[in-house]
């Protein structure tokens, strides 16, 4: 029986342009589909924008439009942009789609009926970036921990979820299952949360319309529309057809959802709550990442110093932009973005490793056999040590993305880079080729630094596929070649001897640094 994935990002509030943040975790997201489907897995990707919410509204008044005419140009935005950078999402949902309200109202109809959800009088800290009432714990200095201002008091009437009656069974799921929240610094985060049951109280879950009428309406009344993360949480359900998609059970029982540190509480908190309340099991796996800070502080909106993908694409190529997010941060904590960070990265990494190794085979393969990749005769040492690099990289690289790990899965790639170029310097077959008696090794160091490649540039698929299916097309290899990728990698696994091969230009060209930074 085939596997399946299903992997989410956050849906993106639409008040600003995509920045870093979405980009990491939308690449993410897409390395890790594009990896399960090589794999031969059932796989679902699912992003897109939450469109409802007091941000919408603010940012609404800010530009003197209404809150859908804001909602929609950005969502646009968004989709337009993970489209212009080859993002392969499976759907793009947007939190107005009539499927989603439909089944935010259906839910919310249930809970109520079963006497779930309460209406009371509430007083307490708001922040609006949150779009939430805060604790103590979400507060330093009297400002809100995420958006650096102060939270206003708000007192009014309002519908609660009661989520304070599942806090035990959530500390008992979260301890009897380690690998639900990772890392496991933030498992631990949470069962603190926990632990601190009279800090959380019940979820508020409507806003009055005569303060927010931009949302999903309650059904049982209307005059409140649905808070927004009550909302947006669902869109994990309704973008896969909840409740009776004929997929719908075995996507969920795979699905990963990735996130930010700082919306931890309402995915491992509120979600799995809602999630038993309505007869569902968790997701399988909440994974948790950091911030991308510029200039020690973190990226956002409202601090306004974000680093727009689009712009990274324009200066320096989406791609070396792509494999500096995924190899730069370490998962789960926080990393920082600097442009001379990032040049010294691909440089190192991408034009003087990746792209050298790509350039000499290839043009000593021109140079020395007429362009077409030759026989192998009988290994000798160093071919052997190389074949143990790349045989033992399979095993390693597949642990390394089933954990969320992309930065030491790329590690562990390019140890098989560093091998194959350090193979070409034993082998020196521009040597090789001047002695009539090394003819036979010639051969050898060329089909096998080949070989090789074509492994590379298949490993490559999910992290950089453009690159990957670049190195292919030089190498004459056609689309899906060699079947399912843990197939495909496998020494010898597609017949290279006799086929013509392109040099073609630098694939990833060295960088000038950045002004004031050289």
């Amino acid at each position: 029986m085939t596997r399946a994935f299903y992997v989410t990002t956050p849906i993106y509030y639409v008040n600003a342009d995509p920045h870093i943040g979405h980009t990491y975790t939308t690449v993410l997201a897409d390395t890790l589909a594009r990896y399960h489907r090589a794999c031969g897995e059932k796989t679902f990707f699912l992003t897109g924008c939450d469109m409802h919410g007091e941000k919408v509204l603010e940012a609404a008044r800010t530009r003197g439009a209404s809150p859908g005419e804001v909602a929609d140009h950005y969502a646009r935005r968004f989709r337009a942009t993970w489209d212009e950078l080859g993002l392969a999402y499976s759907r793009f949902i947007r939190t107005t789609d009539p499927d989603h309200v439909r089944g935010v109202q259906a839910i919310l109809s249930r809970l109520h009926r079963e006497g779930q959800i309460y209406f009371q009088e509430y007083e307490g800290d708001y922040c609006v970036g949150c779009e939430r009432f805060l604790t103590e714990r979400d507060l330093r200095d009297g400002l809100c921990r995420d958006h650096e201002r102060p939270p206003e008091k708000r007192r009014e009437a309002n519908y609660f979820f009661r989520i304070s009656a599942h806090f035990e069974w959530l500390v008992g799921w979260i301890r009897e299952h380690p690998d639900f929240i990772r890392p496991e610094s933030y498992r631990n985060e949470v069962l603190g949360m926990l632990r601190e049951e009279s800090g959380l109280g019940d979820l508020c879950i409507s806003r009055p319309k005569t303060r927010l009428d931009w949302g999903i309406e309650l059904p049982f009344d209307r005059d409140y529309v649905c808070y927004v993360w009550f909302d947006a949480l669902i869109n994990y359900l309704t973008g896969i057809g909840y409740p009776d998609a004929p997929d719908f059970a075995e996507y969920w029982a795979a699905c990963e959802h990735l996130v930010a540190k700082d919306i931890l509480k309402p995915h491992a908190v509120f979600w799995p709550i809602m999630l038993r309340a309505l007869g569902l099991e968790p997701m399988r796996r909440l994974c948790v990442h950091g911030y991308w800070n510029v200039d020690d502080r973190k990226v956002s909106k409202s601090l306004g110093n974000m680093i727009s993908p689009l712009a990274m694409r324009d200066r320096y190529g989406f791609e070396p932009f792509r494999y500096y997010l995924l190899r730069e941060m370490s998962f789960g904590h926080d990393a920082s973005f600097t442009e001379a960070g990032m040049v010294a990265r691909i440089n190192a990494d991408l034009a003087n490793n990746l792209g050298n190794l790509v350039s000499r085979t290839l043009q000593l393969t021109a140079r020395f056999a007429g362009g077409q990749v030759p026989e192998a005769g009988a290994p000798g040492g160093p071919e052997g040590e190389l074949r143990a690099v790349a045989e033992a990289a399979p095993a390693e690289i597949d642990a390394c993305l089933r954990r969320t790990d992309p930065r030491r899965a790329l590690e562990a790639l390019f140890r098989v880079v560093d091998a194959a170029n350090g193979y070409l310097e034993k082998r020196e077959p521009w040597r090789a080729a001047r002695d009539p008696a090394r003819a036979a090794e010639l051969c050898t160091t060329l089909a096998t630094a080949c070989e090789v490649l074509r492994i590379v540039a298949v490993w490559l698929g999910p992290f950089l596929p453009v690159a990957s299916g670049e190195i292919q097309a030089r190498l004459q290899l056609l689309p899906g070649e060699g079947g399912l990728i843990a197939d495909a990698v496998r020494f010898g696994a597609v017949p290279l001897a006799g086929r013509t091969v392109a040099a073609g230009p630098p694939l990833f060209p060295r960088i000038e640094p950045p002004e004031g930074d050289a």
